[in-house]
C-alpha cells in the first residue's frame, strides 16, 4: 500500500510542511486520513520520519513530523527512482503519440484519396 510516489510524497510534505496534522497531509495528497496515518506510521516505524509532540500547544495530541537522517537518504533515493519512472512514462507517451499522430495522418491520406 505504501508505494514509493506515497514515500516520495508524504516525504516531501512532511520535509516541507512538519507541523501539517494528518487529516492536513490527506488533503493536501488526496488520500484518505486512514491511509495517511497508515503511511505516516508505516514511516516512522521504519525509522524515516520522527513525530514529536509540539510543546507549547494547547492541542497536546498535535505532532510535527520531522525526517530522520535515514528518512532524509531514504527521500533522496526514492525522488531518484520516482524521476526514473516518470521519465520511462513520459518516453513511452511521446512514443505512443507519435504512433497516433502517423495513424491519423494514414487515414487523412486514405479518406483524402477517396
Amino acid at each position: 500500500m505504501l508505494t514509493d510516489e506515497y514515500r516520495y510524497k508524504i516525504l516531501k510534505l512532511v520535509e516541507s510542511k512538519p507541523e501539517l496534522s494528518q487529516r492536513e497531509i490527506a488533503k493536501e495528497l488526496g488520500i484518505s486520513l486512514g491511509k495517511a496515518n497508515f503511511c505516516l506510521k508505516a514511516l516512522i516505524d521504519v525509522g524515516m520520519v520522527k513525530a514529536t509532540n509540539f510543546r507549547n500547544s494547547k492541542n497536546k495530541l498535535a505532532y510535527m513530523y520531522l525526517l530522520t537522517p535515514s528518512g532524509i537518504e531514504a527521500k533522496a533515493n526514492i525522488t531518484m527512482r520516482f524521476l526514473k519512472r516518470k521519465v520511462e512514462e513520459h518516453d513511452e507517451l511521446l512514443r505512443e503519440i507519435a504512433e497516433l499522430r502517423k495513424d491519423v495522418a494514414q487515414l487523412a491520406d486514405g479518406k483524402l484519396n477517396e
